[in-house]
């Protein structure tokens, strides 16, 4: 399934889990650009109409629910022989995993927990579902700490028939209510037991019954009772302990009446007032399995008539004279009148005694009734419940925008007395009007800015955080809260992460550098160059193996990191092109002294360019090669000493008639002629001797 596309939308990514009937893979819907978790069916079961019929119920039970600690049902469909269910992915862990990593857990994160999840279930019981399957691997723990149930697979309306097979029972074992075990109707009240193992087990990190076989555990959960959580960790509290013990009572009666209630006590049981309360106690029964004998229940009248008759026939046996037939007409005449009084003045009695209890029935004691609006739920209930009444169920609940949710806006039978044990209906505000947040994750975020305001979101309601990413720019990538969450607009703030594309770097300059440098500079700065995008091109300015041209970006521009670049190398000289050899022998402007020279050339690469200067004491041959290009000619110019010597030139059309290189010759000045002195008779003293001899030796 890995890499496949199902429904033509749904591209698997990988398997997050599975279970006895389906396999669970995450993948991505590529229509609305999210992540989904799809539960595909087994093959093994897709020709059992049975599991395919479960299957399709699941899709069907969780579809009916809209609450934040369900899992949402997206889609549902079937590809050939491939049936699936789309549903909302949850980034996180399940209970079971955070019970092996860490349990036992600390009592305030337990109950946080469980009352998600009780939540979710009298949302569910709201609705006529019964989970039947609650245990730590169906409980999802999202990031963002919020908590999903999920895998309705076994859930049926509370109208359904029993939920066993043929010799089985469907569900998991360890967290079996003793009727669920027992395989007759589960209701709510079960999903109530299993929280209630699922709290035990988070606060304990043990399970209350463990057995070689599943029957053996089922058994456990008929007759043997559990030891109790604080003897397995000291540190929970009394009232987490009494929550728990109250949900795992075997008779159904006992536990609470409704996941409502359940919720209600763990709101509050860690109050400082109620965790160290006295311990829950239960009056005594019978178990539930244990065989009763009930009396025999026989007819009053019936004893009376046989004993009646068996009077009569023992003084009929006793009497051996017959009775005369006046005797016995004149008996029946007095007995039958007797008879119907006795029968009237008793009916009589049965009214008189029945109407005395009946008026004492009615005649109940008076109460005033408490005025509890205003007043938060809880204590509105403990007020009325004081007062001797009972407040109907269920609550009315409205919406709100000014009235802080869970306080009483309304109630009957306002000052006045009333009979003991009076309903007293209550309206109960939920709040302001609550809405669930859309999934904008792969969005706009000017989107997601228009429609928040359009619910009534104000702009100072709504942070921003840009990252760089690979999505394109201003796009979200993570959003809180999260998709799915109820909100107040008047109230909630919400942060989105978005994209500011991806990171910038200066576009290094190339132009001038060989390949190899420039793939190191494109390399450095983490952008793409592929062989196709290198490109060659002749020049006469640039040697070959030389970058030409760099695009799309000049250096230094910013430019995208991953983007990819073109570049154009030089291939060297167009083929038409000519070399020729300038060959000059130039000598110093004077013989034994130094001169400076400089040689200028112009040919296709340029004009006037400096071939190089030298400093010379003697004669010197240079060669300085050019370019020609068709149609145009070269030159080298010689300057001496800051004078020009020399010009020559060559034309192309010269060179391919086979002229390959031209001789230049510069000598040096012509040295002045030479004189023969003069033959003058000097007479010189010796004493003048004597000083020139003195001279040289110094």
């Amino acid at each position: 399934m890995i890499g496949h596309n199902l429904g033509g939308r749904y591209e698997i990514l990988t398997q997050i889990g599975g279970g006895g009937m389906a396999l669970v893979y995450k993948a991505h819907d590529t229509v609305l650009n999210r992540n989904v978790a799809i539960k595909v069916l087994r093959q093994q079961f897709v020709h059992d109409e049975e599991f395919i019929r479960r299957f399709r119920r699941e899709a069907q039970s969780a579809a009916a629910l809209s609450h934040p600690n369900v899992v949402s049902i997206y889609d549902v469909g079937q590809e050939d022989d491939t049936h699936y269910i789309v549903m909302e992915y949850v980034e996180g862990s399940n209970l079971n995993e955070v019970i092996i990593e860490r349990a036992p857990l600390q009592a305030d994160e337990a109950v946080r927990i469980a009352v998600q999840i009780a939540d979710a279930l009298d949302h569910a019981h709201q609705n006529h579902i019964i989970h039947r399957d609650i245990k730590p691997h169906n409980i999802l723990l999202g990031k963002n700490g919020r908590v999903k149930v999920t895998d309705f697979g076994i859930a049926r309306a509370v109208t359904s028939s029993t939920i066993t097979q043929t010799g089985s029972v469907i569900g998991s074992v360890h967290y079996f209510s003793p009727e669920h075990a027992k395989g007759i109707n589960a209701g709510e009240k079960s999903d109530l037991y299993s929280l209630g193992i699922v709290l035990y087990q988070m606060v304990t990190a043990k399970l209350p019954f463990l057995g070689e076989s599943p029957i053996s555990v089922a058994l456990k959960h008929l007759q043997e009772t559990f030891e109790e959580p604080r003897t397995l960790n000291p540190h929970i509290p009394q009232s987490v302990e009494n929550v728990i013990l109250k949900a795992m009572r075997k008779n159904p009666s006992e536990r609470y009446h409704s996941a409502h209630e359940m919720q209600l006590d763990l709101d509050g049981c860690l109050r400082a007032d109620r965790r160290n309360e006295p311990k829950i106690t239960f009056a005594p029964n019978h178990d539930l399995d244990e065989t009763r004998v009930m009396p025999a229940i026989r007819s009053e009248h019936r004893i009376e008539s046989t004993a009646q008759r068996r009077e009569t026939a023992t003084s009929q046996g006793s009497d051996s004279q017959p009775r005369s037939t006046e005797a016995q007409k004149a008996a029946k005449g007095w007995k039958r009148p007797l008879t119907v009084v006795g029968i009237t003045v008793l009916i009589l009695a049965f009214i008189i005694s029945g109407f005395i209890w009946l008026l004492g029935r009615l005649d109940v004691a008076e109460v005033e009734v408490p005025y509890v609006v205003g007043k938060q739920l809880n204590e509105a209930r403990q007020m009325i419940e004081e007062a001797g009444l009972k407040v109907e169920e269920p609550i009315i609940r409205e919406t709100h925008p000014d009235i802080p949710i869970d306080e009483v806006i309304d109630q009957t039978k306002t000052n006045m007395r009333v009979k003991q044990g009076s309903l007293i209906k209550l309206t109960v505000s939920d709040g302001p009007k609550q809405e669930v947040l859309p999934d904008y994750v792969g969005k706009q975020i000017q989107m997601a800015i228009d429609e928040l305001k359009a619910l009534g979101v104000t702009d100072n309601q709504i942070k921003t955080e840009a990252v760089f990413s690979e999505k394109d720019q201003n796009t979200i990538l993570q959003q809180t809260p999260g998709a799915g969450e109820n909100f107040d607009p008047t109230k909630e703030n919400f942060v989105f992460m978005i994209s500011k594309g991806r990171e910038t770097v200066p576009m290094p300059n190339l132009i001038g550098e060989t390949l190899e440098e420039a793939k190191e500079l494109i390399k450095a700065s983490e952008l793409v160059l592929e062989d196709k995008d290198i490109l060659y091109s002749p020049s006469y300015l640039h040697e070959k193996g030389r970058v030409l041209e760099q695009s799309p970006f000049a250096a230094k521009e910013p430019t995208t990191k991953g983007t990819k670049i073109t570049i154009t190398v030089s291939s060297g000289p167009p083929d038409d092109t000519k070399k020729h050899q300038f060959n000059v022998m130039i000598s110093p402007a004077e013989a034994g002294k130094t001169s400076t020279v400089k040689i200028m050339y112009s040919d296709a690469t340029g004009e006037e360019m400096e071939w190089g200067t030298r400093q010379i004491t003697e004669t010197q041959t240079y060669t300085v090669t050019v370019l020609v290009a068709p149609d145009t000619e070269a030159s080298i110019t010689v300057i001496r000493d800051d004078q020009f010597i020399d010009r020559k030139a060559i034309t192309y059309d010269e060179i391919a008639q086979g002229t390959n290189a031209t001789n230049l010759t510069i000598p040096g000045a012509e040295p002045p002629p030479s004189v023969e002195p003069e033959q003058t008779e000097v007479t010189v003293t010796d004493e003048e001797t004597e000083q020139t001899e003195e001279q040289q030796e110094q």
